[in-house]
């Protein structure tokens, strides 16, 4: 009951933070925040339903969500670019390879259960290199730039535990496991 209260409040503060950026941000910042809003949801749709699966339409219009919100992104990222923000554009860059493994994990939950520890590698390298981003924006004076990644930062980390919890029940990542090895050669002693 508390895990869904979590993602509630979460997906909360960061319409709060968009309709910050669409008030009070550059274009930039307006279009980079509504366009991770729709990827963050698009992902939720597709991961975080308990137990049920979703239809293939859903899925497609999901994914149409993203690649619609990833159009908007480099958008955003000639902007920063053009207003020289370079942690922003860094930011993006890394957040945009984030969004990457994220979709091959939930177009291809095979290939990401039988290769687990790259897919868990990757995400560990680039959650690490995007909180260095939220600490050069506390160093900076930059505080709810700080504030809105480490909600980002956050947010995208429940995808990841939604997609690790679906991808560990997945058939190859049973057949991969060394318990299920184990199994197999006894049984094929016997």
């Amino acid at each position: 009951m508390g895990y869904p209260c979590f993602k509630a409040a979460l997906v909360a503060l960061l319409i709060w933070n968009t309709g910050v950026y669409l008030w009070s941000g550059t274009r930039s910042e307006a279009l980079d925040s509504s366009a991770w809003l729709v990827l963050l949801l698009s992902f939720e749709l597709e991961t975080g339903l308990e137990k049920r699966r979703i239809g293939p339409r859903v899925a497609r219009f999901a994914r149409a969500c993203r690649l619609g919100a990833a159009t908007a992104l480099v958008a955003a990222t000639i902007g920063y670019v053009g207003e020289n923000e370079w942690l922003d554009a860094v930011n993006m860059g890394l957040w945009i390879a984030v969004v990457a493994l994220l979709d091959i994990q939930v177009r291809h939950p095979g290939i990401a259960a039988r290769r687990r520890p790259v897919f868990i590698a990757g995400a560990a390298v680039l959650y690490s290199a995007i909180a260095a981003l939220v600490l050069a924006w506390a160093w900076r004076g930059e505080w709810f730039d700080a504030y809105d990644a480490l909600l980002w930062l956050i947010a995208f980390a429940t995808i990841e535990m939604n997609i690790f919890r679906k991808i560990r029940h997945h058939p190859a990542a049973l057949q991969a496991a060394p318990e299920y090895a184990s199994l197999k050669a006894l049984a094929k002693r016997e």
